[in-house]
């Protein structure tokens, strides 16, 4: 309850600062204000990737690396970051075209998600400067970010094809992963600051971590009407999780195991809450059908 409480707060205070830039800003400037967060992001991503500086699996003593802490999803797993970035920049340009200039919800999003971009740049940043705890604050405060982003997206159904891919399709895997790599960042920075990576406890603590990112999914789930793009980070990452586990180094079955499940339980209730909102649709359109 406690945890939920803290949710809440953090959703409303977020909420709070998006109403007042939108409160300030014309529409056309929260428009460029996304594009120019892109290129802001753009330049975080440089440095991420090792173009401008050192690469972040390089970066804070290695402690963000896929063999630092049992929690590090396998590297295989941070491909995911090229398609979200993908949908992020085809977002930022998409939204400024003519096409998209009656698009209700990009006008919603276009706060949240210009922040939700500069904190992508602020948390690359930071863990250039070797700042380890500070990228724990500004990735929950990335996921509040895109939490808000989604809670606004889900409010009205996509008008169009590309709608739905890049506000849907793209803030889905950024939530998704977003929330994983939340769990890692945290786990990263306690062992940063000298809990022990492994130890006969750290399997069955990890696990429990898991089983929170497991709850957040679920909650996810039935509280933005079974996102798959959401479900399918989370488990691409958390399946990741396994396999690193499973496979490599450190080695942790409980762990595996635990990631594993976990996985599968998300899309699990990605899928029922999609099938319960299925079956609560068919009976209204048959009784407006009989109406007509």
């Amino acid at each position: 309850m406690f945890a939920a409480y803290l949710l809440a707060m953090a959703d409303h205070a977020g909420m709070l600062v998006s109403n007042v830039m939108e409160a300030v800003m014309s529409r056309n400037a929260r428009r460029w204000l996304v594009v120019v967060s892109a290129v802001l992001m753009l330049i975080g991503t440089l440095y991420g990737f090792g173009l401008l500086g050192t690469p972040v699996e390089s970066s804070i003593g290695g402690s963000l690396a896929a063999n630092a802490t049992l929690l590090a999803p396998a590297t295989p797993a941070f491909s995911i970051w090229s398609l979200i970035y993908l949908g992020l920049f085809g977002f930022a340009i998409w939204q400024v075209l003519p096409i998209s200039r009656d698009s209700v919800r990009a006008d919603a999003v276009a706060v949240p998600a210009a922040l939700s971009m500069v904190l992508n740049g602020a948390w690359l940043m930071v863990v250039q400067a070797g700042w380890i705890w500070a990228s724990v604050a500004i990735i929950f405060a990335l996921a509040f970010t895109l939490g808000i982003t989604l809670t606004r997206l889900a409010s009205k159904p996509p008008a169009s094809r590309a709608e739905l891919v890049l506000l849907d399709g793209t803030f889905g895997l950024y939530l998704g992963w977003v929330s994983v790599a939340t769990l890692a960042n945290v786990t990263a920075a306690l062992v940063a600051s000298g809990l022990p990576a492994v130890s006969p406890v750290a399997g069955p603590l990890a696990a429990v971590v898991i089983a929170v990112g497991a709850v957040l999914g679920i909650y996810l789930a039935f509280r933005l009407g079974g996102r798959l793009s959401i479900a399918a980070a989370m488990a691409w990452g958390l399946g990741w999780i396994a396999v690193g586990r499973l496979t490599g180094e450190p080695s942790s079955a409980i762990t595996g195991t635990a990631a594993a499940i976990a996985a599968a339980m998300v899309v699990a209730a990605a899928v029922l809450v999609r099938i319960r909102s299925a079956r609560v649709l068919a009976p209204s359109s048959l009784a407006t059908a009989s109406r007509g």
